[in-house]
């Protein structure tokens, strides 16, 4: 919300041009500003949660009072209080503005991680996780981003993000083992509470106020229930399912380089990096075709096919290095294009007054599926059906979410 001094972007002055002519679909100087501040404040929180999961587990492990049940506790806490407030965080960034519940989620996220710079035992370590997660501010952030953006040009810019978060995916791959070996855990936590003050440094000196008259208006509770309703429940089943595949092919790749293709672990890095980098080839169209096309819910369906195929392709040619490269491209080509347009597509059909709440509930459905992908990727790979089962599993997901994908009409707004 704006306070006295601020100008709310789309007002004079603020640097934000009302929107432009039908047709015209570039990025404005403070559009562009925004979503790169904002997409620095998601991938930076993303980076320390990404840079634990290579190495966590086995330092918890080794902690006082630790046993399997603690270990796996002090991995997930983080998702499951993720899951718990990211719809209240979602309603009230409706009602106050998403700049002060953006501010909040950082700190809790900023002290959680000093917590566990200082945690000597098991129980320590979790609970420094569960304050982590409870700084859920995906929804807020996502939901200022739509704010901070036109329609034509938003699943640009929920690219950037996306491409942002698999950016730091691949640079935790690389260098979380290198961290752990030289500042050990401990310090780990330390970058992380320096990545959130960062954050906020970013968020009140780069990122401007929407125009409180549309975007920040405060929400009554008719419109928070629209979070809730029948058209954007296929939103938050394609956000599930998306993730659930996501992590349920990063149970079986790493077991099929290390296992079937005797790849070393300390090796992966490079086919993660030569795979992504090739996929931003195929996600690249994808945006373009869904901006110039008058039909974008019909690209978002060819997305999820080529998500179908490359599941189901991974399932047979696992035991190929090449095969599974292109698979593995493939599958990163249409995450990124689905990891970007399904918010932005929900933006539009939630209306601004309900935008957060309803982006709340898409980020517990994403956290769900997730940990639904990774308890179901485990099950499956410890079964007779082993890897044809993981990547079995995460086609008929997909093929799931193609059949049952029915869009909700768009409320207006931008």
């Amino acid at each position: 919300m704006s306070t006295a001094g601020e100008v709310p972007a789309g007002a004079p002055g603020s640097g934000l041009r009302q929107p432009r002519a039908r047709g015209a679909v570039a990025l404005a100087p403070a559009e562009r500003r925004a979503v790169a501040a904002l997409a620095s404040i998601y991938a930076a929180r993303m980076l320390g949660l990404f840079l634990l999961l290579p190495v966590l587990a086995l330092y918890a492990g080794d902690l006082p009072g630790a046993s399997p049940l603690l270990t796996g506790l002090a991995v997930g806490a983080y998702g499951l209080t993720q899951a718990c407030f990211q719809i209240p965080f979602g309603i009230v960034s409706d009602r106050l503005g998403r700049r002060p519940v953006i501010t909040l989620g950082l700190v809790l996220y900023g002290a959680g991680s000093l917590w566990g710079v200082t945690a000597a035992g098991i129980w320590g370590v979790i609970g420094a996780r569960m304050l982590q997660g409870a700084g859920a501010v995906s929804g807020p952030v996502t939901a200022l981003l739509a704010d901070l953006t036109r329609s034509e040009v938003r699943t640009r810019a929920m690219a950037l993000i996306g491409i942002s978060i698999g950016a730091a995916f691949i640079v935790s791959l690389i260098g979380a083992p290198l961290l752990q070996a030289v500042i050990g855990v401990h310090g780990i936590f330390g970058i992380m509470a320096a990545l959130a003050a960062l954050s906020v440094l970013l968020l009140y000196t780069v990122v401007p106020l929407p125009d409180t008259t549309a975007a920040q208006r405060p929400a009554p509770a008719p419109e928070a229930a629209h979070a809730f309703s029948r058209p954007l429940l296929p939103y938050y089943v394609g956000v599930f399912a998306l993730n659930f595949v996501l992590t349920a092919t990063f149970v079986g790749v790493p077991h099929a380089l290390r296992d079937t293709l005797g790849i070393d672990l300390h090796d992966h890095w490079a086919t993660y990096l030569g795979t992504f980098v090739a996929s931003l080839l195929g996600t690249a169209p994808f945006i373009l075709w869904t901006e110039r096309s008058g039909a974008p819910d019909l690209v978002m369906r060819y997305g999820i096919a080529l998500l179908l195929f490359a599941q189901g392709a991974l399932a047979f040619v696992y035991g190929h290095y090449w095969a599974l490269s292109a698979a593995l491209a493939a599958f990163f080509a249409a995450f990124n294009y689905l990891e970007a347009r399904l918010p932005a597509r929900l933006s539009q059909a939630a209306g601004p007054a309900s935008r957060g709440a309803a982006l709340g509930v898409f980020a517990t459905a994403q956290f769900l599926g997730a940990f639904a992908g990774g308890m179901a990727g485990g099950l499956l790979y410890g079964s007779r059906l082993g890897l044809v089962g993981v990547f079995g599993a995460a086609s008929l997901v997909a093929l799931g979410w193609l059949l049952l994908y029915r869009p909700g009409p768009a409320q207006g707004g931008t």
